[in-house]
């Protein structure tokens, strides 16, 4: 988990297509694909930027667009060349960030996120080398027959057959490389033999495995897990991602989530089949529960609302009127609205005389809830008294 870092994008700075002061590539007389030419174009700028001290490892490149504006082609081929110099190590992108710069003299730590398709193409092309005892010398398949092996995209398959190329293992012969070309140079390198067993995971389940791992490692059972923002900062992932990883705990009974200053609880350990669940917790609502609990008291109130302020056919306030006047989100009213709806006292209408019309009149009466809160020891004491009765 050490091995990662979590960028801030406020603490990096997005360079301009303007600010770029090298001659740009000829495309049209290149032997190598265009993709492969600015990628190439690109890493000689990176070099010369770091050895200048114009760019650092704080620095972004252009947008796509932009970049694909000044090269003359498709943002798709942006795509391949930042590939391409990614896995060379001169950058690297990530989701919501952007492409950061990297001095590929200087060892840094990467940011976390997925395993590509590209990683995944380049070990299933390596397997089939060896499974198909491919010799050194001897040609592989075209790119588009090699994608429909290895069940892969001819685009996706063809990076990584550049990728293999640019790191020796191949060499094409050809300037498309869609036609036949490859050959192979050397069978000195690894593979995972069951790539999807092993790498081929969303970030999601690889961070639900590291909260197995430190909930083993640092709670006991009844422990407060720490909040998403510092399990953020730990395991170098956005806050986004520990809340999907913390649902799928949630969903196996791992965790046990609770609103307000109770927060989310260790249920039971990850790796123990045995579920040793606390007194409170038979008697503590869940988080999605007390969500429901806390939708249904907002139409309780609408209800009583109504049935002392309206009649029958009357037009209720808007959902934006009513979350202003009861300081509720518009998604708490609309949701009460909802369930009002399907009891059969609201019906909705679109158009210009449109909005939310009351065709019964509720009565409202007082309704018994799960507890939301429990104190550890009046739940002791609560469960000492049933057992007492029973």
């Amino acid at each position: 988990m050490n091995d990662y870092i979590l960028p801030v994008k406020a603490e990096l700075t997005q360079i301009k297509v303007d600010d770029i002061r090298k001659e740009l590539p000829d495309l049209k007389n290149s032997f190598e694909s265009k993709s492969v030419t600015i990628a190439k174009w690109l890493m000689e700028w990176i070099e010369e930027g770091f050895k200048n001290n114009t760019v650092d490892e704080k620095t972004l490149l252009p947008s796509k667009g932009d970049m694909a504006y000044m090269f003359g082609v498709s943002i798709g081929t942006i795509q391949n060349s930042l590939r391409y110099i990614e896995d060379n190590g001169y950058v690297e992108s990530k989701q919501c960030i952007g492409t950061v710069l990297r001095n590929p003299a200087t060892p840094v730590k990467k940011m976390r996120k997925l395993t590509s398709k590209r990683e995944i193409a380049i070990n299933e092309i390596k397997k089939f080398i060896i499974e198909n005892n491919i010799k050194i010398g001897e040609f592989l398949p075209s790119s588009r027959v090699l994608a429909g092996i290895i069940n892969n995209s001819t685009n996706t398959t063809r990076l990584a057959l550049e990728h293999l190329s640019n790191m020796k293992i191949l060499e094409h012969k050809y300037k498309n490389p869609n036609e036949n070309g490859w050959i192979l140079v050397t069978k000195d390198f690894d593979f995972i033999q069951d790539l999807s067993d092993n790498e081929n995971e969303t970030l999601v389940q690889k961070v639900e495995a590291d909260l197995k791992n430190y909930i083993t490692e640092n709670l006991q059972i009844g422990d407060r897990i720490p909040p998403h923002s510092e399990l953020s900062k730990t395991l170098k992932v956005s806050i986004k991602t520990i809340h999907d990883a913390f649902k799928a705990l949630i969903d196996e009974g791992i965790l046990l989530a609770r609103r307000g200053r109770y927060g989310t609880t260790v249920l039971k350990m990850p790796y123990d089949k045995n579920v040793n669940q606390k007194k409170e917790t038979s008697i503590f609502a869940s988080a999605p529960e007390t969500a429901f609990y806390y939708y249904e008291r907002t139409q309780d109130y609408i209800k009583k609302m109504i049935s002392e302020n309206y009649q029958v056919g009357e037009k209720l306030p808007s959902i934006m009127e009513l979350s202003k006047q009861l300081d509720l989100s518009p998604n708490t009213i609309r949701k009460a609205f909802q369930n009002l709806a399907k009891e059969g006292y609201l019906a909705f209408s679109r158009g210009r005389y449109g909005g939310t019309f009351i065709i019964d009149i509720p009565n409202p009466q007082e309704q018994a809830f799960k507890w939301l809160a429990v104190n550890p020891q009046y739940a002791k004491a609560y469960n000492k008294e049933l057992s007492t009765e029973n």
